[in-house]
């Protein structure tokens, strides 16, 4: 089978981690209020770095690299979102909120690649999305398991005059 769109799902997929690498670096350092979100959130760094590895590993076995220009631009994405971030009084509720739906989002993409490798017959590609796809999912969990409390823990800091809510 084919893997022209394994190939360009593959390159999407490395520039979404990049994306996501700057997003969480740029709210991670404003968290130092909420310890328990900062320490999940670099945690995830970390692992989103090492997926981007295996993505790059993944488009040297079908012969590919990665997209310059698709990175770059995630890149840029990545830097607008964290901006706007910053301007918001309650970055911290509404970054957990879009984390979530970009972790869904990426859980989406990764379930579409390991169907692709697998129907073009990719099995360590596959083998290694699916890897990817469970710290997504496990990320995507833990920020719905905890976005109640980190609302919670807003809303009390930005009650009291002498607490800073944002961060």
């Amino acid at each position: 089978m084919e893997s022209k769109h394994l190939v360009d799902w593959l390159r999407d997929a490395h520039a979404m981690e990049k994306q996501a690498e700057k997003m969480l670096q740029s709210q991670a350092h404003r968290l130092e209020h909420y310890p328990q979100l900062q320490k999940r959130i670099e945690e995830h760094i970390e692992e989103t770095k090492n997926q981007s590895q295996k993505l790059e590993h993944c488009l040297t076995l079908l012969g590919a690299d990665t997209s310059t220009f698709k990175d770059m631009g995630a890149e840029l994405t990545a830097f607008g979102q964290a901006v706007g971030g910053m301007m918001a009084e309650d970055e911290v509720v509404k970054g957990g909120i879009a984390s979530y739906a970009f972790e869904n989002f990426e859980i989406a993409s990764y379930k579409a690649i390991i169907k692709a490798a697998d129907m073009a017959s990719q099995p360590e590609v596959s083998q290694v999305c699916k890897e990817i796809l469970q710290e997504e999912i496990a990320m995507a969990d833990w920020l719905s398991k905890h976005l109640d409390d980190t609302t919670q823990q807003f809303l009390a800091r930005d009650k009291d005059d002498d607490l800073r809510a944002k961060t």
